[in-house]
C-alpha cells in the first residue's frame, strides 16, 4: 500500500531495522546531473541496423531513453559492401550501405561512435572469422591500403556530414583485440593497426577523434598510453569493456553458463581502476569510454531478462560517478545475430527490447534515468538520485539492489529462467525539505517483481516457443510502464514532502512531482 503524507511540521522518524529514508533538501544542490549513463548505447552488427524493424525499436529507445550515440560491429564486413579490388589489386570503395545506416542514425536525432572493424576479405591476411556472419578478424594483408580505407571512409563522412559534424563522433579502432576470436594478431600486431588507423583519421582532419584499444575486461589500457606517447600515435580517449560474471566465458548459445558476480564493485571498480591508471599515466586528461557494459556477456543468459537487471544497471552506474564520460549499455535490441538468428522469445538476449519490441525491465531504468531533471540534489543514499529542473519539478528514482542467487554452484542460466517472487526489505521514506510551496501532481512509476516484468508475465502463459501478434500486444499491454499512482497533493509554506512506500528486493521506483 501506497501512503503519502503531506506534513505541516517538523516530521520524527522512528528508527526502525527495516526501514530506509532519503531526506534531501529542494535547496541544498550537488551538482548538475552527469548523463554519462545515456551518452551511448550499443547494437550488434551494422548490418542489422538496415532493417526496418530494428530502426523502429532505435527510434522508440532514442525517445524514451535518450541515447545520443551508439556503437556496433561489422561496419567495414562483407556485407556492408565497403571494399574491393579491381584485377590489378587496386582498392575500390563503396560506401552505400554505409550511408543508408548513417543518414538514419542523422534523421532521428543520434551520432555514430564509429567502431572500425572487421577486416574486409579481400584486404584480410588471413581467413579466421568470428560468429554466423563471419567478421574477419586477421590482420590486414596491406597496412598502407588499411589507412586507405579508413582515410577513404572518414573523407566520405566530411563530405556528406560536414566536417563540423564529424568532430563530435568517436572514432575506435577495432573490437577486443585482446581476446584471441576478435583479433588473430598480437598486441604490437594491434598497435600497427591502430597507429595506420589514427593517424589516417587525423590525416584528413586533426580535431576529430580516436582512441581505443576497446579490450575486454578493461585490459591494455597502461600499456596503450604508453605506446602512443612514446611513439607520438594519437589518443584522444581509452574505451574498453567490463561484465558482471566472473564464471563462464563467451558462450553464444548458453551451454556453458555463466554466474553473477557477488562482487559489491564489479563493474564499477574496474571503471574507477581505469581512471586512476589514466591519471597516474602520461596522457592523465584523456576521456574514458566504457564501450560495452552489462550484467553478463553472453547473449544467452537469463540475467540480461529479468527484473533484477534493472537495479543491477542502476547501482553500477551510481558507483561509476563521474569516473567515465560514458558506459554504453551492450545492447539495446534482441535483434542480434551472433549466434545466428534468434527467434524464441525471452532467450537471454543483451538487448532492452526484445526482437518483438517487448519492453524488459532494464529499458524502464534508461527510461526512468531519462526523466530526471538536470540538477542534482544532495543525497547521503547510495542507491538513489534526487532531481530538480528548471521548472521546480522534482523526480526522485531509488532501488533496491539485493544478489538473491544462492551459491555460484547455480548458474545464470539455471536460477533466473525460475519465478523468483521478491522478499520484503521494508519500508522506504522519502522526506524533500523546503519544497516550495503549491499544488503538484504526484506520480509513481516501478519496475520489480510482477511489475513491469515482461518476463514474469511469460513465464505465467507457461513460456510459449513463440508469441502471436495478440500474445505480444498482451504482455506489452501488463507491462506497458504506466503509473501504479497518480495524486494531487498540497505542499503549504514551510512544510516538506514525505511519503512511504513498501520496498521490496530489487524493486526501481521513480516518483515525479510535478509543479502545476
Amino acid at each position: 500500500m501506497l501512503l503519502l503524507v503531506i506534513l505541516l511540521s517538523s516530521l520524527t522518524l522512528e528508527s526502525k531495522a527495516q526501514e530506509r529514508t532519503i531526506n534531501v533538501d529542494f535547496n541544498k544542490t550537488a551538482r548538475p546531473l552527469n548523463t554519462m549513463f545515456n551518452d551511448c548505447v550499443g547494437a550488434g552488427r551494422a548490418a542489422e541496423g538496415l532493417r526496418a524493424d530494428w530502426q523502429q525499436q532505435l527510434t522508440y529507445v532514442h525517445k524514451e531513453c535518450g541515447f545520443r550515440y551508439i556503437r556496433m560491429h561489422g561496419l567495414l564486413t562483407d556485407e556492408m559492401a565497403v571494399y574491393s579490388e579491381d584485377k590489378n589489386g587496386k582498392p575500390q570503395y563503396n560506401f552505400m550501405y554505409v550511408d543508408v545506416l548513417f543518414d538514419f542514425l542523422q534523421s532521428i536525432g543520434m551520432k555514430p561512435f564509429v567502431e572500425l572493424g572487421f577486416m574486409p576479405t579481400p584486404l584480410a591476411s588471413g581467413n579466421k572469422t568470428i560468429f554466423w556472419w563471419r567478421g574477419n578478424v586477421t590482420p590486414p594483408k596491406d597496412y598502407d591500403k588499411w589507412a586507405g580505407l579508413v582515410r577513404a571512409l572518414v573523407e566520405h563522412f566530411t563530405r556528406r556530414y560536414g566536417s563540423d559534424e564529424v568532430k563530435t563522433w568517436y572514432f575506435e579502432v577495432w573490437n577486443e583485440p585482446n581476446l584471441d576470436g576478435f583479433w588473430a594478431g598480437t598486441q604490437q600486431d594491434y598497435f600497427k593497426l591502430y597507429t595506420y588507423a589514427a593517424r589516417a583519421i587525423k590525416a584528413v582532419d586533426p580535431a576529430y577523434k580516436v582512441g581505443g584499444p576497446a579490450t575486454a575486461g578493461a585490459a591494455w589500457e597502461p600499456e596503450m598510453i604508453q605506446y602512443c606517447h612514446k611513439n607520438n600515435v594519437p589518443l584522444d580517449f581509452i574505451s574498453t569493456h567490463a561484465y558482471g560474471v566472473k564464471q563462464g566465458f563467451l558462450d553464444e548459445y548458453g551451454h556453458a553458463g555463466t554466474v553473477l558476480d557477488k562482487n559489491p564493485m564489479s563493474v564499477s571498480g574496474d571503471v574507477l581502476q581505469s581512471r586512476r591508471e589514466i591519471a597516474a599515466s602520461a596522457m592523465p586528461d584523456l576521456e574514458l569510454h566504457y564501450t560495452e557494459w552489462s550484467a553478463s556477456y553472453t547473449p544467452a543468459d537469463p540475467i540480461h531478462d529479468s527484473y533484477i537487471e534493472a537495479p543491477y544497471v542502476l547501482q553500477k552506474l551510481r558507483q561509476v560517478g563521474n569516473a567515465a564520460n560514458s558506459m554504453s549499455y551492450w545492447v539495446f535490441t534482441d535483434i542480434f545475430e551472433e549466434p545466428g538468428p534468434r527467434f524464441t522469445p525471452f532467450h537471454g538476449g543483451f538487448g532492452m527490447l526484445t526482437i518483438q519490441g517487448i519492453e524488459k525491465p532494464v529499458f524502464y531504468a534508461y527510461k526512468f534515468l531519462n526523466q530526471l531533471g538536470n540538477i542534482e540534489l544532495a543525497n547521503k543514499d547510495a542507491s538513489s538520485w534526487v532531481c530538480k529542473d528548471a521548472q521546480g519539478n522534482i523526480q526522485v528514482l531509488a532501488w533496491d539492489f539485493t544478489i538473491t542467487q544462492p551459491v555460484d554452484s547455480v548458474n545464470n542460466q539455471d536460477y533466473y529462467i525460475r519465478d523468483l517472487p521478491a522478499a520484503s526489505k521494508g519500508k522506504l521514506t522519502l522526506r524533500i525539505d523546503h519544497v516550495p510551496a503549491g499544488m503538484y501532481a504526484v506520480e509513481v512509476y516501478k519496475t520489480g517483481y510482477r511489475c513491469n516484468d515482461a518476463y514474469a508475465t511469460y513465464l505465467r502463459m507457461g513460456k510459449p516457443n513463440q508469441l502471436d501478434r495478440q500474445q505480444v500486444e498482451q504482455i506489452r499491454k501488463e507491462n506497458d510502464g504506466s503509473p501504479i499512482l497518480r495524486e494531487l497533493v498540497t505542499v503549504k509554506d514551510g512544510a516538506p514532502f514525505s511519503t512511504t512506500l513498501d520496498l521490496r528486493e530489487n524493486d526501481v521506483y521513480l516518483l515525479k512531482l510535478i509543479k502545476l
